[in-house]
């Protein structure tokens, strides 16, 4: 009974975070296009980033009270449910097909990331110019993108800018959008970051399980809405670039603006049973976009019940 009222805020907090990040794309977007920024520039900036607030938010927060190692649960652990969950449960609605364009792009990135995140944790910790360097990163991806798509090449995060709807319309609006979503962000992260760290020390877990499990899951929901709702339209295709995509902006600038805000502790426990998990999924599903194969509904339940068994392990671990 005692982690029942931090339970609820963290869920509560979860909700304000995907609401409010959600609101807050719509509205800078809105914005953007009420000025003449151009589809592209709103795609790869307000939309892209805006996906991954929820997770940047969380982090970064966890960061600044004293709780790093919730903020590298969540990077990692969104990055496996992005693999196991985002992609699973589409695939049993839909087969997902693996040549979209753009799409082996983003897991060969993706894949990078994952090794450099990997190769940055085997220290112990990552450090301040560590995340310099993983946050440059995510600004000469986006740069790449840019040039990428300026030249004509079709790139997910584009389409998404210009499918986008439900925008303000009225200058009231507009505003009272990005006024929610700027005030709903810190809000949703403090009630999950405090909440998150009072369940742990009730359950007498370290942060980071917290991190790898609820929160992980929690601040995925907007990928994992976005892949099935597309499976549903018969578009299960752009799970795969959402997945990825998304995979990205965690290691490099969700990690990276976490590490530059303080040192993230690596837990042995991380090394050798998560960052494997998280690497491996992503190599696993390489394997599918490399090969042209789709993710049938077979594959799909296989990848969703490991992510079930891989939560059961680590229920089972701190029981």
């Amino acid at each position: 009974m005692e982690i029942l009222v931090p339970g609820l805020l963290l869920v509560f907090g979860i909700a304000v975070l995907v609401v409010a990040g959600d609101v807050l794309v719509r509205g800078a977007a809105a914005l953007a296009k009420g000025i003449g920024v151009p589809a592209l520039i709103i795609g790869l900036t307000v939309v892209a980033l805006g996906t991954s607030a929820p997770e940047l938010v969380v982090s970064v927060g966890a960061v600044l009270t004293g709780a790093p190692g919730l903020a590298v649960g969540n990077v990692i652990g969104s990055n496996i449910a992005n693999m196991l969950l985002v992609l699973g449960l589409p695939a049993i609605i839909l087969p997902i097909t693996t040549t979209a364009p753009g799409t082996r792009r983003n897991i060969t990135i993706a894949i990078i990331a994952s090794i450099i995140f990997y190769l940055m944790a085997l220290g112990g910790q990552i450090v301040f110019w560590q995340g310099a360097l993983l946050f440059g990163l995510i600004v000469l991806y986006l740069l790449y993108l840019f040039f990428h798509a300026k030249n004509g090449a079709q790139i997910a995060e584009v389409a998404d800018a210009e499918q986008l709807d439900g925008l303000p319309a009225s200058r009231l609006k507009i505003l009272l959008f990005i006024l929610f979503g700027l005030a709903g962000l810190p809000l949703g992260g403090y009630l999950v970051g405090n909440n998150a760290v009072i369940i742990a020390q009730s359950l007498n877990v370290s942060d980071a399980i917290i991190g790898l499990t609820i929160v992980a899951i929690g601040t995925s929901l907007p990928e994992l809405a976005t892949s099935v709702i597309a499976a549903i339209r018969g578009h299960s295709e752009l799970a795969v670039g959402n997945a990825f995509g998304s995979n990205i902006f965690n290691i490099f600038a969700v990690g990276g603006a976490s590490a530059m805000t303080g040192t993230l502790p690596i837990e042995s426990s991380l090394m050798q049973f998560d960052l494997p998990i998280m690497l491996g999924a992503s190599l696993l599903l390489g394997l599918f976009v490399f090969a042209r194969k789709p993710i049938g509904r077979l594959a799909g339940l296989l990848i969703f019940l490991s992510y079930v068994a891989y939560l059961a392990w680590l229920v089972l671990e701190v029981a």
